[in-house]
């Protein structure tokens, strides 16, 4: 006979997986996207072939960024990709480890996990794959240009700025589950 803490016991650990796949489920989602966009990119503007969605604020054009965010470190030639590469693995590991440290009714936590899971694997495969990174997308206003960027920077952006309003406004820590 089963008792009821032990159908609680059986049922969490499978609840809490279903939880977290769901999540990386849209995480492998966000990936697909920004690998299916970059290969667009690459087959319809690498040859200057640029578009103007709206003008004087946002256009599609191809560029290759073998260095950081915003174009930094441009110049590390191949020692840096496969330091950004080591780099970036370690970071997606870091990232998975919190997510499955995170309690389950933290869905603001975990989905920030799971876009930064989705936007770090993404660059991480351009940059072990073809050495650089794809960035298509530029937005602008007068002459101020944010720096190029592409899907998995947009997912690594919203997902630290919600862990960041985590830290700062609710002072969540991980929990010792």
């Amino acid at each position: 006979m089963v008792t009821n803490e032990t159908e609680e016991s059986t049922i969490a650990p499978l609840t809490r997986f279903g939880w977290r796949a769901g999540y990386l489920l849209g995480a492998f989602g966000i990936y697909m996207m920004d690998q299916v966009t970059k290969a667009w990119a690459a087959r319809t503007l690498r040859h200057g072939d640029d578009r103007t969605i709206i003008s004087g604020f946002f256009d599609l054009i191809y560029t290759e960024n073998p260095g950081i965010a915003f174009g930094q470190m441009q110049g590390a030639g191949s020692f840096g990709r496969w330091f950004f590469v080591v780099l970036a693995a370690l970071a997606a590991c870091g990232v998975f480890y919190y997510f499955l440290r995170t309690p389950r009714n933290d869905d603001r936590v975990l989905g920030a996990c799971a876009l930064l899971l989705a936007g770090i694997l993404g660059n991480l495969t351009d940059r072990a794959r073809l050495g650089y990174v794809i960035d298509f997308i530029s937005l602008h206003a007068g002459q101020y240009h944010w720096p190029t960027f592409n899907v998995a920077d947009a997912s690594i952006t919203i997902g630290a700025l919600l862990l960041a309003y985590d830290v700062i406004f609710q002072k969540k820590v991980v929990s010792s589950q």
